[in-house]
């Protein structure tokens, strides 16, 4: 049973997105998310890039993979957790200490991107909504998260 507070429930346009956190692996960010959800940061934000058979990434308040929360970008906390389907992983730029609030989620195994990226959870319900995002880069007319919610 996953400990209390490290389950994050996004509330999507193609239906409920159940996800594990997992603070064992990358304690920094997983409060970080946690902060921005508490804020609402992630409450109406879309889907801006999504590659069918790699991923769907979210998390750009301007909805174009261009921005980031109001913090300071976090150092990068890569582990051995594998990016298979499912995986939970932040999205950074070249500089491996820049991710900040864009995450994404794997359709299928990306293995190319193990300890490049950091991994702080997993889909463990709802990965069927997760297949039905709307593909494209960037998407047109974009599905979103509705609401974020931890418990």
């Amino acid at each position: 049973m996953a400990e209390t507070g490290n389950t994050l429930t996004l509330e999507t346009t193609k239906g409920p997105v159940v996800i594990e956190m997992r603070p064992d692996l990358a304690p920094k960010h997983v409060a970080h998310i946690k902060k921005l959800v508490e804020e609402h940061f992630y409450d109406g934000v879309v889907f801006h890039r999504v590659i069918d058979g790699f991923m769907a990434q979210t998390g750009c308040p301007h909805g174009t993979g261009t921005g980031g929360s109001k913090y300071p970008d976090l150092k990068a906390e890569f582990n051995a957790e594998p990016h298979v389907r499912g995986t939970v992983s932040m999205a950074r730029a070249q500089n491996p200490d820049s991710a900040n609030s864009q995450f994404f989620i794997c359709f299928d195994d990306a293995r190319f991107l193990d300890r490049q990226y950091t991994v702080w959870g997993k889909v463990v319900s709802g990965m069927e909504n997760v297949d039905k995002i709307k593909r494209g880069e960037p998407v047109r007319e974009p599905d979103r998260i509705i609401s974020a919610k931890l418990s």
